[in-house]
């Protein structure tokens, strides 16, 4: 089995580090390693790829980590969906046949799995029917427990790579010590998203002429686990009950199944699809 390694924060950041280490001694003995991972951090890309259509060549570098001496190890000049499909259509060697994505410093539950370039490498991977599993551990000042989110996503990989193909797996794991750890569960994807309120602060900019608006400013963001502890009770309550950000908040790691994009065969997308063809009479 060929398992690239990939993450949105950058090919030299420590927790992909900490993954590829722990995937080669887990199974670099009998599988094949390659990481293909952005240059510089692609946090927040989604499955972008950006402007492709107008460069002609995509640059790439050799990389050395520490560690990784026997696994090839490349950064590109794109983004993390970027560096799946190069590796999906051979531009690293042969076709993977699994992506693992990460270790992501902060979660991607809920909402944030939607635009989360580590997640977004994942479903990449599976538009081209290869298995994914993203792998995200909650935010925390020094020691990061990188090891805990290791030893959980090796546990897994030997399950997905049998799995149906195109098959997409999210793992989050709270910040705590493997022995520390209550366990993992099936977290459902919850509604609650990195970005809990916004406040405007708006600039008033001086023009002649007929009155118009003219304002300029900033959003200044409140995210979510920031602020005091009544605040952040206040957010734990907005947590539904069995989410997989729910279970990260009680020491639970949370695993979700996934798909990116398909047709809508739903009686609502059928409706709402017939509805627009009836605009439209020869």
């Amino acid at each position: 089995m060929r398992i690239l390694i990939t993450n949105d924060d950058g090919v030299f950041a420590p927790g992909i580090a900490a993954l590829a280490r722990g995937l080669q001694s887990a199974f670099g003995a009998a599988h094949d390693l390659v990481v293909v991972a952005p240059l510089v951090d692609h946090s927040g890309a989604s499955a972008a790829v950006g402007p492709v259509y107008e460069r002609e060549s995509i640059p790439y570098e050799h990389v050395d980590i520490p560690g990784l001496a026997d696994v090839p190890t490349y950064g590109i000049d794109g983004s993390p969906a970027l560096s799946v499909i190069l590796a999906c259509i051979e531009g690293f060697g042969p076709r993977p046949d699994l992506v693992v994505s990460g270790i992501n410093h902060g979660i991607n539950a809920g909402r944030s799995a939607l635009h989360s370039g580590t997640v977004g490498a994942a479903l990449t991977g599976a538009q081209f029917g290869v298995r994914g599993l993203a792998v995200s551990i909650a935010w925390a000042t020094e020691p990061d427990f990188w090891d805990t989110a290791v030893d959980l996503a090796c546990g897994i990989v030997p399950v997905l790579a049998a799995a149906e193909p195109a098959t997409v797996l999210n793992l989050n794991v709270p910040a705590v010590k493997p022995a520390d750890l209550r366990g993992l569960r099936h977290g459902t994807l919850g509604k609650v998203g990195l970005i809990r309120s916004v406040r405007p602060e708006h600039t008033p900019m001086p023009v002649e002429g007929p009155a118009v608006d003219r304002t300029g400013g900033a959003i200044v963001l409140a995210l979510r686990g920031e602020g005091e502890d009544a605040d952040r009770m206040q957010q734990r309550a907005e947590l539904e009950p069995g989410s997989d950000a729910a279970l990260l908040d009680s020491g639970w790691a949370s695993v979700t199944a996934l798909v990116g994009v398909r047709e809508d065969v739903s009686d609502g997308g059928g409706a709402a699809l017939a509805a627009a063809l009836g605009t439209h009479t020869e």
